[in-house]
């Protein structure tokens, strides 16, 4: 059976993000993980150096079949297991090193979190150069008339700039959530109490105290206690320690206690996604109705072919961006569900395929609203006529504060165009605070690092 390469869903097909997210990418990060915490144990001498040495050069280059260890993974309810049975396969002679006092859900949870901070490096990447190209439609359109449009009908002057303005303004504030997020390692053992580092440690270091790290390295987390003098007891401080090493050796924040049971950060990485998600959505919802054949205020650069009607120019991009402002929500719903006890039995390894669909939907929908917006057409004449349509009544409210009600009521029901002063029904003259909020959003955009 083939890989899954995006059939069902072509936001994401052929994106960085299909890439950042395959079944390798996530092996290739769990492999990560295990080198990672044997180079950290390594550190404070808890395992051999050659022994790290030998686990973090063959994780390197290791190659295994993700459907391989997928069928396998059915007997343990996660794939780890068979990994880490194939690398110490990889390592014989360092074999009984590779992930000592680890769990399954720490190399798990790790992967995830590499997998998902590559993934939004991506997508922030995406989002600064469709929030440049915004930046530059709004500045350019400031005073672009259109009509704003509530319910789906006409309803006042407004400017395509402050449109754009709008949509950039979103996308800022999805940015900002994303750069906030600081994903953890995960690192706690069998059930969160680091008790299999502890001990390990406290019997590999000297009778007089706690093992010490290397020259350099960060001193026992405040409140860790050494064992009594002559003891070879536990020692809490090193494990402590050996997770602060360990999320520094894999380049993810280092958390205050293992969060194996509480998924906060899961949940508001999801959070994030689906604010993302939505954000694209906007501009991408906004597009398809304006580039519809009777309104013909814009236009997709992209072919937009049709199997059946020769003569259609589908906005494909947006429809695309669209089918994932609706995907990723649904998604995030599974993320951080309630547990049991230590470990849950299903809410974990439920969330696995959510999170990846969410980053992969997500990550192909920035790629390709950065497309969009980069080749999209605007018409300023035809948005002028279209405010125009109706023959000034896109100016009522403006003429309420001139005509009392009867006069105001007889003029709106009246045939053909209304009848006025001209400088009451130009829209160009009844666009409010439209420029300037503009300005507003360009300002706090042109700010932003």
């Amino acid at each position: 059976m083939g890989a899954d390469g995006g059939l069902l869903a072509p936001v994401w097909a052929g994106t960085r993000a299909e890439a950042i997210t395959s079944d390798a990418a996530w092996v290739r990060a769990m492999l990560e993980a295990e080198a990672a915490l044997a180079r950290a144990q390594a550190r404070l001498e808890l395992i051999p150096a050659e022994a790290a040495a030998a686990i973090d050069r063959v994780a390197a280059t290791l190659v295994l079949d993700p459907a391989d260890l997928a069928r396998r993974a059915r007997q343990s309810a996660n794939p780890v297991v068979p990994l880490v049975a194939d690398l110490r396969r990889a390592v014989p002679g360092a074999a009984s090193s590779v992930h000592r006092g680890a769990t399954s859900q720490d190399i798990l949870d790790s992967a995830a979190m590499l997998v998902a901070t590559r993934a939004i490096r991506g997508i922030v990447g995406d989002l600064s150069a469709i929030m440049r190209d915004l930046g530059e439609l709004a500045e350019r359109h400031r005073d672009t008339v259109m009509a704003a449009r509530t319910l789906g009908q006409q309803a006042v002057p407004t400017t395509f700039g402050l449109k754009a303005a709008g949509w950039l303004a979103g996308l800022m504030r999805a940015r900002a959530r994303l750069r906030e997020l600081r994903l953890p390692a995960q690192l706690g053992g069998a059930a969160g109490t680091l008790a299999a580092f502890a001990e390990r440690a406290g019997a590999s270091s000297p009778a007089s105290g706690a093992a010490s790290p290397p020259s350099g390295g960060s001193s026992p987390p405040s409140g860790a206690s050494s064992p009594p003098s002559g003891a070879r007891g536990a020692d809490p401080g090193a494990a402590l320690l050996l997770a602060e090493v360990f999320a520094e050796e894999i380049g993810l924040a280092a958390p205050p206690m293992p969060w194996h049971a509480e998924r906060s950060p899961v949940t508001e990485l999801g959070a994030a996604l689906t604010a993302t998600a939505r954000a694209l959505g906007k501009p991408a919802t906004d597009i398809v109705l304006m580039a519809q054949t009777e309104v013909g205020e814009v236009a997709e650069s992209s072919a937009g072919s049709s199997s059946a009607m020769p003569q259609k120019r589908n906005p494909a991009l947006s429809v695309l961006v669209r089918s994932a402002a609706f995907q990723v929500p649904a998604y995030a719903q599974v993320l951080g569900q309630v547990g049991e006890h230590e470990r849950a039995a299903g809410a974990w390894q439920a969330e696995w395929l959510p999170l990846r669909e969410a980053l992969r939907l997500t990550g192909g929908a920035a790629e390709t609203a950065a497309e969009l917006v980069a080749g999209l057409r605007v018409f300023p004449d035809r948005m002028r006529a279209n405010a125009e349509l109706t023959g000034g009544r896109l100016l009522a409210e403006r003429l309420a504060a001139h005509l009392d009600r009867k006069a105001l009521k007889e003029a709106l029901s009246a045939d053909g165009p209304l009848e006025g002063p001209a400088e009451l029904l130009d829209p160009g003259a009844y666009l409010g605070a439209a420029p300037e909020l503009v300005d507003r959003i360009l300002a706090t955009y042109r700010e932003q690092p």
